[in-house]
């Protein structure tokens, strides 16, 4: 029950499913892309994906000091099916806006 609570309260707000579609669609991103896509503090984007990742929805990929994010792979089921249901939501999302130099 627990892992079902933390995924639960992972998706309770909206910005979070907006990061979380918008890695989906766009693969493996530089939280500095987010950042400037989402026109957002590096402190709240990193909030955000900690709790994204703690609930096992991404994973990282850390290369120098840049931290890219990516959908888990493989994804259990359920949250498989949550991924699904965001995708069928009329969500407006940035385009990807590369900002940084992240080599």
């Amino acid at each position: 029950m627990d892992i079902f609570l933390k995924t639960a309260g992972s998706i309770n707000d909206a910005t979070r499913i907006e990061i979380l579609h918008f890695i989906a669609l766009n693969g493996e991103v530089c939280v500095c892309d987010i950042e400037n896509s989402f026109n957002m503090i590096q402190s709240r984007v990193s909030r955000h994906l900690k709790i994204l990742k703690e609930a096992g929805f991404l994973k990282v990929d850390r290369r120098a000091k840049w931290a890219f994010y990516s959908i888990k792979s493989p994804l259990d089921e359920f949250r498989q099916s949550i991924l699904k249901e965001i995708s069928c939501l009329n969500i407006d999302l940035p385009k990807l806006n590369k900002g940084c130099k992240n080599g």
